[in-house]
Order: C-alpha cells, then sequence, then structure tokens
C-alpha cells in the first residue's frame, strides 16, 4: 500500500501447507520481496523469497536445496566438474541434515567417544560441557535430543579437532537464543576460514567479513561484513532478524 503496509494473501492447492513470512524488504526500485519458509503437506520444507508484482502476482524462487544450500554442496560434492582442495586444507562440512546420521541408540557421551575412541573421558566430557551437556544429559540417547541437542552435538564432534576451512549450511537452525549465542561465540574464536550459508541476519553480522551475494546475474561480491553489505545495497537479505 502507499502507506508502507503490505496485505497479503497466500494460498496453497495442498491441504495441510503452511506458509510462513519471516521477513519483507523494500528494494530501492520499489520492488517488494517476501522471505520466508514453505511447509507441504507431507512436512517437507523450503526456503523462498518472493518479488510483489504490480498486478498483486507473486515470483517466487524456492532456494533450499537447489540454490543457497546447492551453493555450498558445489564445494563439497560438486554434481559435475571438480573442486581441488589445498594439500593441507582439512575440511569440515556441517549440512542441515547432518543431525539425521546420529545413531539414535548412543548416548551423547557414547556418539562423541565412538567419534573419538583416543581421548580421555575428561576431555570429552568438558566438550561435552562446552556445548551444554552437562550432568546426567550426556546420558541422553540421541534419539530423543531436540533438534537443537543434535545441532550442538554436531557441532562439538566437528570443533573437537576443528579443520581448518569450514562449510556451514544453515547452521543456527533449530537452535534457541542461548545456544546460538554459545555457537556465534565458539565459532567467533575460530581462526580458520568459514563458508556458509544462512537466513539468520544476527548471525551474518556477527561473523561474516565477505558477502556473496547470489542474483540471476550472477555472483556478486561484497568486501566487508553483512552490516557494510546492507549499508552498500540499500537492503537487507530476506531472512530471520534473529
Amino acid at each position: 500500500n502507499s502507506n508502507g503496509t503490505l496485505d497479503t494473501t497466500f494460498t496453497t492447492g495442498a491441504t495441510g501447507a503452511n506458509n510462513w513470512v519471516n521477513s519483507v524488504a523494500l528494494q530501492p526500485d520499489g520492488k517488494v520481496i517476501i522471505g520466508g519458509i514453505f511447509t507441504a503437506y507431507n512436512g517437507t520444507t523450503a526456503n523462498y523469497i518472493a518479488r510483489l508484482n504490480d498486478n498483486g502476482s507473486l515470483d517466487t524462487s524456492f532456494v533450499t536445496g537447489t540454490g543457497f544450500t546447492a551453493a555450498v554442496q558445489w564445494v563439497t560434492a560438486p554434481d559435475d566438474g571438480s573442486v581441488a582442495l589445498g594439500a593441507s586444507v582439512k575440511m569440515g562440512y556441517f549440512a542441515q541434515h547432518a543431525m539425521d546420521l546420529l545413531d539414535g541408540d548412543h548416548t551423547v557421551f557414547k556418539s562423541l567417544e565412538a567419534s573419538f575412541p583416543q581421548a580421555g573421558q575428561g576431555s570429552l566430557r568438558a566438550l561435552a560441557g562446552c556445548f551444554g551437556f552437562s550432568g546426567d544429559d550426556v546420558e541422553k540417547r540421541c534419539r530423543v535430543l531436540s533438534g537443537g541437542e543434535k545441532a550442538r552435538l554436531v557441532m562439538a564432534k566437528m570443533l573437537y579437532d576443528p579443520p581448518n576451512f569450514l562449510v556451514l549450511d544453515e547452521p543456527t537452525n533449530h537452535l534457541d537464543m542461548q545456544t546460538k549465542e554459545m555457537l556465534i561465540k565458539a565459532l567467533a574464536q575460530y581462526e580458520g576460514t568459514m563458508l556458509f550459508v544462512s537466513h539468520d541476519r544476527h548471525f551474518l553480522a556477527a561473523l561474516s567479513n565477505r558477502v556473496l551475494e547470489l542474483t540471476p546475474d550472477g555472483i556478486h561480491q561484497y568486501g566487508g561484513g553483512y552490516t557494510e553489505y546492507v549499508e552498500r545495497t540499500g537492503h537487507e537479505a530476506p531472512g530471520l532478524l534473529s
């Protein structure tokens, strides 16, 4: 509307489907950009970015799995061509669905022990504590962990013997605010190189020092972090505010 408000109606052809709007941004050309999450009737989810046209219709792009996530997958497992890593580069990859690979019958401690059989119990318990698993929490079986707890366990495994190149695909998904801040603090002390995809603006602003914007015209590179990116482009990227 002329007063800056937005009247929006979403319709879907499938019973049980849901649309969640995370952000609405006004582009310099006056176009309205909407970002959010679509959940289909079968539980499948996808992030989307939509442009509101003058006639009220939406041009929508679903980006999870075929957009930003695929961009980091090109680095870890390209569909075509090859990726060459330097002889001294050790890469760690945190995928959106890495939590599904945890053995549900293992406890938190057993899962860590299986990954690092040579490590002492004291160091593994200290590691678990650093990622929020203290006391009896280390005896929880992986099958009963929440999404955030699983993400913390996977990240603990990755950072115990940290690689010097981290590739992170939506690392803050499923995390509560306290755990997210803990992760940001841990990654801020990381001395290697990170390549990450995130729709969380707080995460982006806290950790990024270079931005790659994927557009239909190709990749645009911006020096400086996410805050500088916003200042230079004049708009926020669709995503989560916090």
